[in-house]
């Protein structure tokens, strides 16, 4: 496993789980543990990725949709491919598509 390496942009890569494994529950905290994570100071543009790019959606999408009603204007981006991407015909991750598969800078966590 691995996650994105943010050091050459100066950048902190903030971790919140938007589900709760086994089960994948929704974390009820997330937009609250994601507020923490920045001291409450909401950037203009977040970046959510997950391992296929599905969860992050939500994830982003849930993010924006709390901040609205409060007038709180943050792009919320989802990293579409995620950091493994889609599975090849060998069903493996992270050589099709993806953050890693893309030579994007990552780091093993």
């Amino acid at each position: 496993m691995g996650v994105p390496d943010l050091s050459g942009l100066d950048q902190d890569l903030l971790q919140a789980e938007w589900v709760i494994w086994p089960d994948m529950s929704i974390n009820p905290r997330f937009v609250a543990d994601v507020q923490d994570a920045l001291n409450g100071q909401w950037p203009a543009t977040l970046l959510f990725i997950c391992r296929s790019g599905a969860r992050s959606r939500s994830a982003a999408e849930a993010v924006s949709e709390a901040l609205l009603p409060k007038g709180v204007s943050v792009r919320c981006l989802n990293v579409s491919e995620g950091f493994e991407g889609d599975l090849d015909p060998e069903n493996h991750r992270g050589r099709l598509n993806g953050w890693k598969a893309r030579g994007l800078a990552w780091r093993q966590s």
